[in-house]
């Protein structure tokens, strides 16, 4: 379609936005009420300058692509934030078991300051984009209702978030 112009046809391939199962859930009989999109929400202590690196790499998503169903995504202040299995990680994702239920996302970014001492501004604003890319594949994963042990969807969401940041590259010179 007219809204993916801007990617290369190899990706377009093998992009998970590009699946077709999601559609089901645009019927709008069947899913009246349900919200879509994408929703950014900030602890109050999150940098400034990672708000603006998220603010516009969102933009970008909501440009780029549909979320049929909403997401939420909860950036934290924390160095890190507890999975359900009890790991300190730097990004989860709440995958509901109905569709009636939004999913949400939650990212840590309270590491930004030593991200930026040890690599630099551009690359620990990459760092977090990339936890935020990674947790945006597995909400499609979700919405595409993809069967995969737990490798096989890490797996692919490292890969997906990397063409998903190399795609953001090209539209600008910094995060």
């Amino acid at each position: 379609t007219q809204k993916y112009k801007n990617m290369d046809e190899s990706i377009k391939m093998m992009n998970l936005w590009f699946q077709a199962e999601w559609a089901v859930f645009q019927n709008p009989e069947r899913f009246e009420g349900v919200k879509k999109g994408l929703k950014v929400r900030f602890d109050k202590n999150v940098e400034d300058e990672v708000k603006r690196a998220v603010k516009e790499f969102c933009k970008w998503l909501r440009n780029e692509f549909s979320f049929p169903i909403r997401v939420p995504i909860y950036l934290k202040s924390a160095e890190r934030i507890k999975a359900t299995d009890g790991d300190l990680v730097c990004g989860t994702f709440f995958e509901p078991n109905d569709r009636f239920v939004e999913p949400y996302i939650r990212i840590a970014t309270g590491d930004y300051e030593e991200l930026r001492e040890k690599y630099g501004r551009d690359d620990a604003l990459a760092t977090i984009l990339r936890s935020f890319a990674h947790e945006i594949v597995h909400y499609l994963q979700w919405i595409n209702g993809f069967e995969q042990t737990d490798t096989e969807a890490e797996r692919q969401a490292e890969r997906y978030s990397k063409e998903i940041l190399n795609m953001y590259a090209k539209t600008r010179e910094h995060p």
